[in-house]
């Protein structure tokens, strides 16, 4: 279970990472407005796929209705589920707010931006190595372990970033920055892969998929959050904040 989770949490980061590179050359050729027409395209064919092409899920029980009611209310009431959506929330939040600022630390380090995926490719297949040891680990009985050392990755590059942030322009080399990164993406690809496979673990066999749409619902919220929040601090106290 972990590694189908971690293969969409791979993607997903990869295709973070391949969007900066072909971002650039796209909007030079289609402009702003094209990306975001691209964007739609895109959502609308990804409807077309779940529609036609993903197999659908076999009924498991005979009073579907009632079954989603009770199963939403008990995946609503789950401490343990409740923890990995404020997790998955807090997870992506950081990720956002993180972009705020990492972009002009790339500038400041000699990086222009349209190069910046020089810097976030390599970071992101790099730390598609760190997966090998995930799964070892898991198999091992030592998810916890791979739980919590990544939370604790994740808060040591913000530390990281926090005092290159105060060398001023020019005082964060572009090496330091590119570890960081990496390391932030094996932190972040870890929790990617152990909090949805989490989740379907402890929601009841009928509301797994209840439990996942709260969890992808909070997910996409914390992009929000993060990107409104972020760019307030940015502005209020700068990189650092």
């Amino acid at each position: 279970r972990t590694k189908a989770m971690a293969l969409v949490g791979a993607s997903i980061g990869l295709m973070f990472a391949l969007s900066l590179v072909v971002a650039p050359p796209l909007a030079a050729a289609v402009g702003l407005s094209g990306l975001f027409v691209m964007t739609g395209v895109l959502a609308i064919a990804g409807i077309g796929i779940v529609l036609w092409v993903v197999p659908p899920a076999p009924s498991l029980d005979a009073h579907p209705q009632a079954s989603r009611l009770s199963g939403l209310a008990q995946v609503l009431r789950h401490p343990g589920l409740l923890r990995l959506n404020v997790g998955v929330f807090v997870l992506h939040a950081v990720q956002l707010a993180m972009w705020v600022a990492v972009p002009a630390l790339l500038v400041q380090a000699g990086l222009a931006k349209n190069a910046h995926w020089q810097a976030y490719l390599p970071a992101v297949l790099l730390s598609f190595g760190f997966m090998g040891a995930v799964f070892a680990m898991e198999r091992r009985g030592h998810l916890r372990t791979v739980f919590l050392a990544s939370i604790g990755m994740i808060l040591l590059v913000q530390l990281g970033f926090g005092l290159l942030a105060g060398q001023g322009v020019g005082g964060a080399g572009l090496w330091p920055l590119g570890a960081l990164l990496f390391v932030f993406f094996c932190g972040f690809n870890a929790l990617e892969a152990t909090q949805p496979s989490l989740v379907t673990r402890l929601a009841p066999a009928h509301a797994r998929g209840a439990a996942l749409g709260v969890y992808n619902t909070l997910q996409s919220l914390g992009f929000f959050t993060g990107g409104a929040l972020g760019g307030w601090l940015a502005k209020s106290w700068g990189a650092q904040g």
